[in-house]
């Protein structure tokens, strides 16, 4: 369990005035709930199930760091992570738990057993010793009696022959001892082997089961290592592109912004120097254009210039009809005349501007009367 919140550190404050301010709470939710994810993804693949299962503490500095570090960049703060439980899907760390129990009760049957064997063994070995210290006392008892009675004066051959049948006696009993005693304690051996060899074909089996297990678990956590690394290579390259993006956004709001800035310091520039000339002229708005057209008439000349100075007239070729009179000129002279008029004279610049030349540059009508009389005289010079 994750509880975040906004931050109050400056720079933090900053970020999220940037990322959040225009979105809801359900948005802000799902933002930290991906980079939370995201973010414990890559903490479990870069430390071993083992390792998670046993040193929690250093998991949660882990999930603690990476986390409040990614949260930071949107402008929230990490306060507090409680894991209560860990589990994966396939089962592989509650499998540890139960291999750790199975192995301590199978070492504590096999010490019993062990146990077992060696209190058989050691009572099989008292009952022999028991019967052959009893065996030996007899004898000796017989052999006593034996004596005092060869001793005796009276009933010496019964005696011997007592003797003899005592021994005899003795003899078979000893042999009959001795084998129920080796009877019983090969018995008792075969039955300690048996359970030994019970005891010792179960942990086998045990130990079997344990390393098929231990293989599967193996099989199953490669490919769970493998599914989950390949999660975090697409997470990761999605975020790569999502930051990308979001850095290319950003650079294309500051580069706009700044053409913004610079075309707004322009027009106001402008607008103080359009102040300043209305200043000039009294308030005056008509001499203020004027004045403003009069500052752009040498560039309204040079372009008129531009226009038709990189015109190349090789030859011309005047086609006279006869029938011209004397008062209209020649072709040529129209021709000249016409061409020259193409290019509108200083008069209509200045007209089309709302101004006038000034009167000693002459009028218009005057300038149109000298170049027809100039042209009537070149006609008929011709």
């Amino acid at each position: 369990r994750f509880t975040v919140a906004i931050s109050n550190e400056e720079g933090v404050m900053v970020n999220a005035a940037e990322r959040l301010l225009q979105k809801s709470i359900d948005e802000i939710r799902e933002m930290a709930k991906d980079i939370i994810f995201g973010q414990l993804r890559l903490v479990v693949a870069t430390m071993d199930i083992e390792e998670i299962n046993s040193d929690r503490d250093k998991f949660l500095t882990n999930v603690s760091s990476n986390v409040g570090n990614e949260l930071r960049k949107i402008g929230l703060e990490l306060i507090n992570v409680n894991v209560t439980d860990i589990q994966d899907e396939s089962g592989y760390i509650e499998a540890l738990g139960k291999e750790a129990a199975a192995k301590a009760i199978n070492d504590a049957k096999k010490s019993v057993a062990e146990k077992d064997r060696d209190g058989s063994i050691g009572e099989a070995q008292a009952n022999k010793d028991m019967r052959i210290q009893v065996s030996s006392a007899n004898a000796f008892a017989q052999v006593g009696e034996a004596e005092a009675q060869a001793k005796s004066r009276e009933g010496e051959n019964e005696a011997a022959i007592l003797i003899a049948n005592s021994n005899a006696e003795r003899r078979q009993k000893e042999a009959e001892a001795l084998k129920i005693a080796m009877s019983s304690e090969k018995i008792q051996a075969a039955k300690a082997l048996e359970e030994s060899y019970v005891a010792e074909q179960k942990a086998e089996k045990a130990r079997a089961a344990r390393e098929l297990a231990s293989k599967e678990a193996d099989i199953i956590v490669q490919a769970e290592i493998a599914k989950r690394k390949t999660e975090i290579d697409a997470e990761a390259e999605a975020e790569r592109i999502r930051r990308k993006a979001r850095g290319e956004a950003d650079a294309i709001i500051s580069m706009k912004e700044a053409e913004a800035r610079g075309l707004y310091e322009i027009l106001e520039k402008q607008a103080d120097g359009f102040n300043q000339i209305v200043k000039a002229t009294n308030g005056n708005p008509r001499e203020a254009v004027l004045m403003l057209i009069a500052d752009k008439l040498p560039e309204l000349v040079e372009t008129q210039v531009e226009a038709i100075k990189n015109i190349k007239i090789d030859k011309v070729t005047v086609w006279e009809g006869g029938n011209q009179d004397a008062e209209s000129g020649n072709s040529t002279a129209k021709f000249i005349s016409g061409l020259y008029k193409s290019v509108p004279p200083m008069s209509d610049l200045f007209n089309m501007a709302g101004m006038d030349l000034p009167g000693y540059l002459g009028k218009k009508e005057a300038v149109e009367d000298a170049e027809e009389v100039d042209n009537n005289k070149n006609s008929k010079g011709n």
